[in-house]
């Protein structure tokens, strides 16, 4: 019988609380009561995997790795295919702790639900709050950085579409913060003559970026199944324009451009892989999924490590072009190859029709990223809700679909609202650190449930543990203190935004599950009494 509450309060077992453990196996019972569709093979989830993991990374940050950022940071030059190399190594750590505890406990909820089963609570709704930051504040930026690639590349048409088309206007593309430092750069001195203001406010609105987002929650509810088959397509489109690169750019290939091949050595290197690493976050959303996967022990390790090494290898081949087309080193570097290095090259090449390709194929890659991230975000929800940190009609299915159409329809209002008022660097910034985060616990959950339950199945298992564990703890913690070493917005933000999460906690989550473990108690004495009458 459970223990008796009289009320919900802070001061009574509460250390005994909130390091309360779910078990796996409750787990399990959990998800075979109200499962979702099982619909998805090795191929979709490997589809989500480099659908999510391939997007602005390629077609933006490798320009800034291998040449160096405008304030002064150095570049890996053509050794940032070491760099890339290093980056994938490191994220390979964690991603066989998620494979060893996807195929362990295959249900929704990827590295909340594994925090749940050996750190408790408490433990468990924090991660679940960080993860808000990777998958819905990085689906936001990610929105916005879609819109962004759309105004460029309608910009290139704009001899052939009416002007408010190709080049509309700036209060129509972007949020406040972005629209007003536009102007400020172009030297607007009276933004009421561009933006439009309602008692003396801004008023901006990112129309791309919220269509898009509600483009994507309906394909979402449609289905699982029908949203890997989206994204597939668009994997399709960009992994398409990236071997044109590659085959194509192979021509234009200058081998001196090679030498010197670290121009910056180690410094160069490392800085590289630290920046890089960014372009490969996407493969841990795949562990969300793993409730509609229909052969999990299985499939997930392959879908997981599949796209990490898909993706490696597509990496190292466009460095190799593409430091091989635009030297790195010892030039001034046009700040348009910082923006879109491989547009940019082709572009320099004479290749004109080319980058456009490229630039729609930018496009693509974005698409299959807001996918995922988009899913990644509903299904740690859904998983939440089971668990009383949200409201239980949440919970609800589709009575078609058997999506959570009610979930995902919230996620896309809250992301529009999202869109309105986030900067989209600081969006960006802040996924990052919510996905360091995430990574570190799911490393820390592996050791520790080999203690707690080394007897329990595990159909994967990450091999020279505690080793590899060991290192993607001291891999992503270097990379979060390295990036908490330069002043920031988002390093200021990430605190403050464990601490809300912390305060939700203790106000709503803490005594919501009481309450409900007050009528779980309820009912069983009402039952036992029952018994007793009978």
């Amino acid at each position: 019988m459970a223990e008796k509450f009289n009320r919900a309060t802070f001061t009574r077992n509460f250390l005994k609380k909130i390091t309360r453990i779910k078990a796996p196996d409750e787990m399990l019972e959990q998800a075979s009561e109200g499962s979702l569709e099982k619909t998805l093979g090795v191929w979709d989830l490997i589809i989500l995997g480099i659908g999510a993991i391939i997007g602005s990374g390629i077609f933006a940050v490798v320009g800034v790795a291998a040449a160096g950022s405008p304030d002064g940071g150095v570049g890996a030059g053509p050794a940032l295919i070491v760099s890339m190399i290093i980056a994938a190594i490191a994220c390979v750590f964690s991603a066989l702790c998620y494979c060893e505890f996807a195929t362990m406990i295959p249900v929704a909820g990827g590295a909340y639900i594994y925090t749940f089963a050996t750190l408790g609570e408490f433990a468990a709704w924090m991660v679940g709050w960080v993860l808000m930051l990777e998958y819905a504040v990085g689906f936001i930026a990610c929105a916005c950085a879609w819109s962004n690639h759309f105004v460029q590349f309608l910009s290139g048409f704009s001899h052939v579409l009416p002007s408010w088309l190709a080049n509309p206007p700036v209060w129509l593309m972007n949020n406040t913060s972005s629209a007003l430092k536009i102007c400020k750069d172009a030297g607007v001195t009276d933004v009421t003559t561009v933006i439009p203001h309602i008692a003396g406010i801004p008023i901006c609105i990112n129309v791309p970026a919220i269509l898009m987002i509600v483009l994507t929650a309906a394909i979402l509810i449609k289905g699982t199944k029908d949203s890997a088959k989206m994204a597939g397509i668009m994997v399709v489109i960009k992994l398409a324009v990236i071997a044109l690169f590659v085959l194509g750019g192979a021509f234009y290939v200058k081998p001196e451009n090679w030498t010197p091949f670290a121009p910056n050595g180690f410094e160069g290197i490392f800085a590289g892989a630290f920046l890089i690493f960014f372009a490969y976050i996407g493969f841990d959303a795949v562990a969300t999924a793993a409730e509609e996967c229909k052969n999990p022990q299985r499939d997930l390790p392959i879908g997981i490590i599949g796209s990490l090494l898909l993706t490696t290898i597509v990496y190292v081949l466009v460095a190799l072009v593409l430091t091989g087309m635009q030297p790195t080193s010892g030039v001034t570097i046009p700040t348009d190859f910082l923006k879109a290095p491989m547009a940019y090259a082709m572009g320099a090449a004479g290749k004109n029709f080319f980058a456009g390709l490229i630039s729609a194929g930018s496009l693509a890659g974005l698409t299959s990223v807001l996918l995922v991230m988009m899913m990644a975000a509903i299904r740690t929800l859904y998983a939440m809700s089971r668990d009383n940190f949200i409201s239980k009609r949440f919970q609800k299915l589709h009575p078609v679909f058997k999506t959570p159409h009610i979930l995902t329809w919230t996620v896309c209002a809250l992301s529009i609202i999202g869109v309105l008022l986030l900067d989209l660097n600081v969006a960006a910034e802040l996924s990052n650190f919510g996905t360091f985060a995430s990574f570190i616990v799911v490393c820390i959950a592996v050791l520790i449930l080999r203690k707690t339950e080394p007897d329990r199945e595990r159909p994967f298992k990450v091999p020279f543990s505690p080793l590899f564990p060991i290192l993607g703890i001291l891999c992503c913690g270097g990379l979060m203190i390295y990036k908490m070493q330069f002043a920031s917005s988002s390093g200021l933000l990430f605190p403050l935004w464990l601490g809300i999460g912390a305060l939700i906690y203790l106000y709503y989550g803490f005594v919501k599950n009481r309450n409900y473990e007050n009528e779980v108690h309820n009912e069983k004495v009402a039952l036992k009494k029952q018994e007793i009458t009978k």
